[in-house]
């Protein structure tokens, strides 16, 4: 038989969830770096059932803002791409890393860029 005692004292120590997702449920907030990397493994800049592109564009580059490491900016468009698959939103994080940090993202351009398509979106 479970200890009742011990699993009432354990939900007071789990944390809270304080945010609100797109559907208007309550939701876990997640630390900037951890949430940018969530929306660049899985975010397609396209229209959804609870949000549109604007808003994901919007929500893409408020976390942008608020991540302050160009370094892992760099690693997480070649993440997107390599092993997420994405196709836009590494050339997102690119054009985002351009306007911070040239000589970086000289040296990953090469790898994000690797089509004439996502040549395209770059520079569209």
């Amino acid at each position: 038989m479970a200890n009742k005692s011990l699993f009432a004292s354990l939900t007071s120590r789990l944390p809270r969830a304080i945010a609100v997702n797109e559907a208007g449920s309550r939701a876990y907030k997640l630390e900037p770096k951890h949430a940018l990397a969530q929306v660049a493994a899985t975010g397609t800049f396209g229209n959804a059932f609870y949000s549109t592109a604007e808003t994901q564009l919007d929500e893409v580059l408020k976390l942008i803002d608020e991540v302050d490491d160009n370094q892992y900016l760099a690693k997480l468009a070649l993440y997107a791409l390599e092993k997420a698959f994405m196709k836009d939103m590494p050339a997102a994080l690119l054009v985002a890393l351009s306007a911070r940090d040239t000589e970086l993202m000289h040296r990953v351009f090469d790898r994000v860029v690797d089509n004439g398509r996502v040549l395209r979106t770059v520079f569209k």
